[in-house]
């Protein structure tokens, strides 16, 4: 059912006015809090912009900064240094109800004792939306999350699903142009997870509103958004593209955290005129001297079990995970992840070698950061 056409010109009319401009700009942005143990640091000096009509995912671990950031647009939190824009519009300052944007929580939110009806229509309310335009806007938001048989029931009476449209609903009635999504998926089991991501990337394309969504899951991240910025100790290890985070990690930390397993990564040590991997005596062609003291990186789909030619290995470990096998080998003193597809041959103690192909290969210097490796790939081709 395609969304309905007064609430997408609506929010297409916001959108198109702030066209020429990013939707949310960040710059310089800082928080800190002061504690018992001293000074601790929430964001630090964060910078970036966001176009309209497109989704963007903070993404990073467990006290990363993502949620605080998401607080400090929303202006639940406020900012110690830096400036907020949205729409162009200097925000830094203002209270929530006066930055144009709306919020879906981690919990939901929803009052237990109103209705699905009286849930959604409560900041509506609140602002004093006449009532018939309040009704209007409850038909369609209800039509397009199918939610129009539940708006009599109480929040206790629905699924973790049915919870979290609910909250969606809450969100889009209130016609901003700006949607802040505070890990909304987090309460659901793994199969309504992956339903709901689907739902929520073809509400926000079919209504074109700016969606600033936050989690810690790679995979939502990865198969969402247009831009993730990914967060560490509360700065940006890398913005951009999912697939440029995958293909182009910046550094060792987000080569680690995208991927699934994560990336391998061995050391690189002098070896004669060149360097080789630390731990391997043979199987590998030695590579540039200036790579010495830093970090060889290859994906695990990336790998071959190829028996006759490449890095001598051992296998360790085999997982059959159903569409493929994840096996782990022995390579010097360090582990080398391998995904195959399917039944893999092998078992724990089997001697095997490992190949990839010319480009797979990432390299990074002794401080994490990547380097360029374009004229390496084919001395880093695993060969007997």
């Amino acid at each position: 059912m395609g969304p309905p056409a007064l609430l997408v010109e609506r929010l297409s009319r916001a959108s198109s006015t702030s066209a020429s401009m990013s939707a949310i700009s960040l710059e310089r942005v800082s928080k800190h809090w002061t504690t018992e143990h001293g000074r601790v640091q929430g964001v630090d000096g964060l910078s970036f912009e966001l176009e309209p009509g497109t989704l963007n995912v903070l993404l990073g671990p467990s006290g990363c900064g993502k949620s605080t950031t998401l607080r400090l647009i929303a202006g639940l939190e406020a900012a110690d240094a830096g400036t907020i824009c949205i729409a162009g519009k200097d925000v830094t300052r203002l209270p929530p109800a006066g930055r144009a944007i709306s919020m879906v929580f981690q919990s939901y939110a929803l009052f237990p004792h109103l209705s699905v009806a009286e849930n959604i229509l409560f900041g509506l309310k609140v602002r004093r939306v006449p009532a018939i335009e309040r009704d209007a806007r409850l038909a369609k938001v209800a039509g397009l999350l199918g939610l129009d048989a539940l708006l009599a029931r109480r929040p206790s009476q629905l699924s973790g699903g049915q919870q979290q449209r609910v909250a969606l609903g809450r969100a889009i009635i209130a016609e901003a142009p700006v949607c802040l999504m505070d890990e909304p998926l987090s309460n659901l089991d793994a199969q309504l997870r992956a339903d709901m991501r689907g739902e929520i990337r073809a509400l926000q394309r079919k209504l074109g509103i700016t969606m600033v969504y936050v989690t810690h899951d790679q995979v939502e991240a990865m198969s969402m958004a247009d831009r993730v910025i990914l967060l560490n100790a509360g700065r940006i290890e890398q913005n951009g593209a999912p697939v440029d985070l995958y293909e182009r990690p910046a550094n060792t930390f987000v080569a680690r955290f995208i991927g699934t397993p994560p990336m391998n990564l061995l050391r690189l040590v002098a070896a004669g005129d060149g360097c080789a991997i630390e731990g391997v005596a043979d199987g590998f062609h030695p590579l540039p001297r200036d790579v010495a003291g830093g970090m060889l990186g290859v994906r695990p789909e990336h790998v071959e079990l190829a028996f006759e030619r490449g890095l001598r290995a051992a296998v360790s470990s085999v997982e059959y995970l159903g569409a493929d096998s994840l096996v782990v080998c022995a390579v010097g003193d360090a582990s080398v992840a391998v995904r195959v597809p399917g039944v893999v041959a092998v078992a724990p103690g089997d001697a095997v070698r490992l190949a990839w192909p010319q480009g797979a290969a990432h390299y990074f210097d002794a401080d994490g950061r990547r380097t360029d490796g374009d004229r390496r790939h084919e001395a880093a081709t695993a060969i007997a």
